[in-house]
């Protein structure tokens, strides 16, 4: 190691598997920032079901190994590369994605995925906008092309990705329902938008959410487990209705007539399918929606980086979880 190198503990993937692959060391190189990048000392990162994804080895992107994962930090500028103009030291920021990892006490990224972080929005609150509000804004205005008057059903509202949909769908005028799996997530998903929530766990569920939208259907379902709901999606829909398919866990069977008669759509979403002129758009929204105070970050379970690979297990594995996994970092 050279002399005078700046240490740091990170959590670092040396081979792709199962959550006891992360290894916490307390000896990894800080990053330096290089053209157009900043240097973060990380507060808090997001724990995102994508990031066990790619740790298992078998999400569409596989990064180089060892790597270090986490995408969307929050914390404060501690060094800019050249050409960067928009930040300085001591800015708090929040991002879309990390170059090095955000798992980790320090992260560089580029500077076009780094925001400002109001000052009414805390440390921890901002590590639960990048993955989570940027995927539903996407969903909602950019996949499904929503319309104030429509309603909306946000398959599993209580996380991450769905309170943010809950939150930006009320904002831009529609009919917002929600499901959950547990009386706080109801009463949460009830607290960020939606206007009329229901029980996923409830066997007639499907039958309550039919009833209270009458014959018409719905216009919109954000989904966040369609290997299991993708069929009783397709029923409730609408005509012309659209499912923007957010997350999914395996295969399901479907009858695709359910789609015609209806003209339908089933829509897939990759956040990272997006433009950089279209992460400027959506960051536009997002940050005026921050302003104006209906982007409000809820935090759900937070874990030291000691405890990764609990967070790991827990994302997949513990159903029913109200708001958004975050590591605490510093």
């Amino acid at each position: 190691m050279a002399t005078g190198q700046k240490l740091m503990r990170a959590v670092r993937v040396f081979e792709f598997g199962g959550p006891e692959v992360l290894k916490l060391q307390s000896d990894v190189a800080v990053p330096i920032p290089k053209d157009h990048q900043v240097l973060i000392k990380v507060h808090a990162c997001g724990v995102n079901p994508v990031d066990t994804y790619i740790r298992s080895g078998t999400y569409s992107r596989k990064p180089l190994l060892p790597y270090t994962p986490g995408l969307d930090v929050s914390g404060v500028i501690a060094a800019v590369g050249d050409n960067v103009s928009a930040f300085k030291k001591g800015d708090r920021v929040f991002t879309t994605s990390t170059i090095s990892g955000g798992y980790a006490e320090f992260a560089v990224a580029a500077d076009d995925t780094v925001y400002p972080l109001p000052e009414k929005l805390d440390l921890k609150q901002g590590a639960a906008i990048g993955i989570p509000y940027f995927t539903a804004y996407r969903a909602l205005l950019h996949s499904a092309r929503v319309k104030a008057g429509e309603s909306v059903l946000v398959h599993g509202a209580s996380g991450g990705v769905g309170l943010a949909a809950c939150q930006i769908a009320r904002a831009y005028g529609l009919r917002v329902l929600g499901t959950a799996g547990t009386e706080e997530g109801q009463n949460t998903v009830l607290q960020n938008g939606a206007h009329e929530v229901f029980n996923h766990r409830e066997v007639n569920y499907i039958d309550k959410i039919k009833k209270s939208v009458g014959e018409k259907g719905i216009d919109v379902i954000i989904e966040m487990l369609a290997n299991v709901n993708l069929s009783n999606d397709l029923n409730l829909l609408s005509s012309g209705g659209r499912v923007i398919v957010v997350g999914s866990r395996g295969p399901i069977e479907i009858n695709p007539r359910d789609t015609m008669a209806k003209e339908s759509s089933i829509i897939g979403l990759a956040l990272y399918s997006s433009t950089k002129e279209e992460f400027q758009q959506f960051a536009a929204a997002l940050q005026a929606g921050m302003e104006v105070g209906w982007l409000r970050p809820v935090i759900g379970s937070q874990y030291p980086l000691e405890k990764v690979v609990q967070a790991h297990e827990n994302i997949i594995h513990s159903s029913g979880a109200t708001g958004k996994m975050i590591l605490l970092i510093s």
